[in-house]
């Protein structure tokens, strides 16, 4: 959505940057009345947490289940807050939201097993401990049970990314993101059809060519090529 993102207080006269706060209350004062002094402008990435210590401290205290679905529920509300475009500026796809989407499908698969195998648990840590120290586990470390899982947290990926990409491209047409973009969609509408199951390399592939998309809508000229043998390589 379009928003005014440079705010002044009317108690107090400070100013500051919603995009930066992602809060509309005075900083200086605390009042929460403001006003918008710039032009609007496209935003939807707001500031944003993803604090896991708690869920760290308690991996050797409570049943993984229950761990698994505190996981699931501060994943949700960090994906929920973030967005691509700050300020108008489209972003790049980075990695902790990727490991929080992935983290999200994975310890809702754990929260509903009957039994949960140690590869699962050991793979549902890694993914919660890489959070922690922005270490990705590799696409071989995961579980055949955790693959679909996995397969379906790339198309909520793919998903994320188009809708701001989309909103971008309205105020700045580039045909060559637009239409690679849309391979990207196929690919989305594929692996939901098949309820995630596609291997893991597979999966990797994807994502490895729609960061490389979300660097040349970005910027870099060079990555697009990246992006397209990705998905030639699938093809």
């Amino acid at each position: 959505m379009k928003i005014r993102g440079e705010r002044e207080c009317q108690s107090c006269g400070a100013r500051w940057s919603y995009y930066e706060t992602g809060s509309i209350t005075c900083p200086e004062c605390g009042s929460v009345r403001s006003v918008g002094v710039d032009e609007r402008t496209e935003h939807t990435d707001n500031p944003a947490d993803l604090d896991l210590a708690s869920i760290v401290d308690n991996l050797d205290a409570e049943p993984i289940d229950r761990v698994a679905e505190r996981a699931v529920e501060q994943c949700r509300e960090y994906v929920r807050q973030r967005g691509f475009i700050r300020g108008g500026e489209l972003r790049q796809l980075d990695t902790e939201f990727v490991m929080a989407v992935e983290l999200q499908y994975i310890a809702s698969e754990i929260a509903r097993s009957m039994r949960v195998t140690e590869d699962e648990q050991q793979y549902f840590l890694s993914l919660v401990r890489g959070l922690t120290d922005g270490d990705r586990p590799d696409p071989e470390a995961v579980p055949d049970s955790l693959a679909a899982a996995r397969g379906l947290a790339i198309a909520a990926i793919i998903d994320a990314y188009r809708r701001d990409l989309t909103r971008h491209l309205s105020e700045h047409p580039d045909s060559e993101t637009r239409t690679t973009m849309g391979r990207f969609v196929d690919h989305r509408k594929r692996i939901e059809a098949l309820d995630g199951s596609i291997p893991p390399e597979n999966a990797e592939a994807i994502l490895d060519g729609l960061i490389a998309l979300s660097k040349y809508a970005t910027g870099d000229q060079s990555a697009l090529e990246t992006a397209r043998d990705r998905l030639d390589g699938l093809d």
